[in-house]
């Protein structure tokens, strides 16, 4: 099984404005020593600085655990747009399909996509429901199925509107796996490699539920808060932050449970995930 010496987890935002407030980054090195925010050259983050960002650790030992969906359901109904004669056939399709329907669309937003005539009908929008929106709440990935069987809350992609509303942050975080253009292998698209960085999903509700916080009140907000459950994942205290938000407590946590979660080897071997490695992917953690 790889071993790596750094572990990064980036909170991800589908927001439709230059600089999302849900952008973070932390990194956690092997060892005990609490994760390290890092912080954007100027200001706020944009989609586009955390592109350039990942592309310059293409020499870097590092895990990188993404908090958005890779892709879409594909295997419940055989495709990702059932009925749509372009419906792409693997997920690397689809980040191309997507970042292709959005390109004149700024900030590396998905709107572009979702105003597509043919696409919109797939989703929840705030003002309209897809007449492709199917069932009641949405499809699920495979493995968003299995995150409900262990009793977490996993939202569909397809669903736009509602505070756990995920389907704008998987949009807008294909177009950035896209515009990787293979320079970091993601996972389980692609092979582990012998070296160098690797990208994962992540749910950092699972790093919440392994440091002891209940669902519902896995949201943290300040400095000792934010220790507590550090040390519930046998991490030392972290370096006092200019501000206490959920972003970047949850890119900090999920960072020291990504240290610990990647030594088990069950966790990249989930039963099932050969089936959907090429189309719908996988959440690391999950089993």
């Amino acid at each position: 099984m790889r071993r790596f010496s750094r572990f990064a987890v980036i909170d991800w935002s589908g927001q439709h404005v230059a600089r999302p407030k849900g952008l973070a980054i932390a990194i956690a090195t092997v060892g005990t020593d609490a994760p390290e925010v890092i912080h954007a050259p100027t200001g706020r983050w944009s989609r586009q600085g955390m592109l350039e960002w990942l592309g310059e650790q293409v020499d870097q030992d590092m895990l990188i655990g993404l908090d958005l969906s890779p892709a879409l359901p594909f295997v419940d109904r055989g495709a990702y747009f059932p009925g749509w004669a372009q419906s792409p056939s693997d997920a690397k399709a689809l980040w191309r399909e997507v970042d292709d329907r959005a390109a004149a669309t700024p900030h590396l937003s998905a709107n572009g996509f979702l105003a597509d005539a043919n696409a919109r009908e797939y989703f929840l929008h705030q003002h309209y429901r897809g007449t492709e929106f199917l069932p009641a709440n949405g499809r699920l990935r495979r493995c968003e199925a299995r995150q409900k069987v262990m009793r977490l809350s996993p939202a569909s992609c397809f669903k736009l509107i509602g505070a756990n509303q995920v389907g704008k942050s998987s949009l807008t975080g294909m177009r950035v796996l896209h515009r990787l253009n293979g320079a970091i292998p993601i996972w389980p698209f692609d092979p582990v490699p012998s070296d160098g960085p690797l990208i994962i999903e992540i749910y950092t509700s699972l790093a919440a539920r392994e440091a002891g916080l209940r669902a519902g009140l896995s949201k943290i907000r300040n400095a000792g808060a934010l220790d507590v459950a550090l040390a519930a994942l046998t991490s030392g205290p972290h370096r006092a932050l200019d501000r206490y938000d959920d972003h970047l407590t949850d890119a900090i946590l999920t960072a020291a449970w990504l240290r610990r979660a990647a030594e088990r080897e069950s966790l990249w071997t989930p039963v099932g995930l050969d089936e959907v490695a090429q189309t719908e992917g996988w959440t690391f953690g999950v089993v």
